[in-house]
């Protein structure tokens, strides 16, 4: 896996680090060095030099620095000397820079190829609102295949007739920062479908959603019943799906009704009235317990993780705890 090492004036690197965890998870073989007011060039080269020792694969390394040719950068182009052909720098450095940088780890095995491939992604990254204050650029269309586009008649079959679910999340939430990159990123959805019944009819939620669309996948927001008719049309078949449910109950109702979705990631259920904490992600009662019993009844596995990276945890434990929290 490929080093990165995130250098900044301050503790500015400190703060993009900690924050990607809140939307990535724990990373390994990442560390962050600092230059404080106290301190001169030569320390952070000591930083640098210590966090490259850390790393079990010292051949690919990736710098980000915060200002180019600033010190942090002087001092990994130093290191970088007669390693150019393996290790990289890129200055400039923002969090949906180092978001893609974490999710390109999954495919890319060299430093050259992440650095080439995070470049778009930090400078994409940089938007305004309203609209009307971006630069007028020419319009590019994405090469991403998805289905139906325009007018297809009914019936039609396109490729094997079948929609692939790359990942079926329950997610209070739905669509944010940890399912627009880290998950996106590991299971390459061309779609992501919101399946519910509540934000399909607001129209604020839904155009949150529509925009929150990480670059080059779609996203639908879809009440249940719609789902369940796009599960059985044959038009869908190019789609690689990542569909989102709010609660255990919108999900069991969409499988109970034919989705073939056999296993539901629990991301997150949001504590209210009458739920009780169970993890620092999952708050339940007992109508999710019940639900969520069902779901495994009915064969589904139910991967509890909040992010690609981080450890499954046992559903059976969960229950378990839910039931005796709900029974005080």
């Amino acid at each position: 896996m490929v080093g990165i090492i995130i250098a900044s004036h301050g503790e500015f690197a400190e703060g993009l680090y900690q924050t990607s965890k809140m939307i990535f998870g724990e990373q390994e073989n990442v560390k962050t060095c600092t230059l404080m007011p106290s301190e001169g060039p030569e320390d952070i080269k000591v930083k640098m030099q210590e966090a490259i020792a850390s790393f079990e694969n010292q051949d690919e390394v990736l710098f980000l620095t915060d200002l180019w040719s600033g010190t942090p950068f002087n001092q990994a182009s130093a290191l970088l000397e007669g390693k150019e052909d393996k290790w990289a720098i890129v200055s400039g450095m923002n969090l949906p820079m180092l978001i893609e940088a974490y999710g390109a780890r999954f495919s890319m095995e060299t430093a050259h190829e992440i650095a080439s491939y995070i470049l778009g992604a930090g400078r994409d990254g940089v938007k305004a609102k309203p609209d009307s204050l971006e630069p007028k650029v020419e319009e590019v269309a994405s090469n991403v295949p998805v289905a139906p586009q325009g007018s297809i008649p009914e019936g039609t079959v396109i490729g094997d007739g079948k929609i692939k679910y790359v990942l079926a999340r329950i997610d209070t939430r739905l669509l944010h920062g940890q399912v627009a990159t880290a998950w996106t990123k590991s299971v390459g959805p061309n779609r992501i479908i919101a399946v519910s019944d509540a934000v399909a009819k607001d129209d604020l939620r839904k155009n949150m959603i529509e925009q929150a669309a990480p670059p080059g996948v779609r996203a639908n927001v879809v009440p249940i019943d719609k789902m369940i008719a796009v599960d059985k049309d044959p038009r869908f078949g190019n789609t690689k799906a990542l569909l989102l449910f709010e609660n255990p109950q919108d999900a069991l109702r969409a499988i109970e009704g034919g989705v073939s979705i056999k296993t539901l990631n629990l991301g997150s259920i949001a504590h209210s009235t009458g739920k009780v904490a169970i993890t620092r992600s999952v708050a339940m009662d007992m109508e999710d317990v019940r639900t969520i019993e069902k779901l495994i009844s009915l064969g589904v596995e139910i991967d509890v993780r909040k992010v690609p990276s981080d450890s499954p945890e046992s559903i059976e434990h969960i229950l378990k705890k839910a039931k005796n929290e709900l029974s005080k």
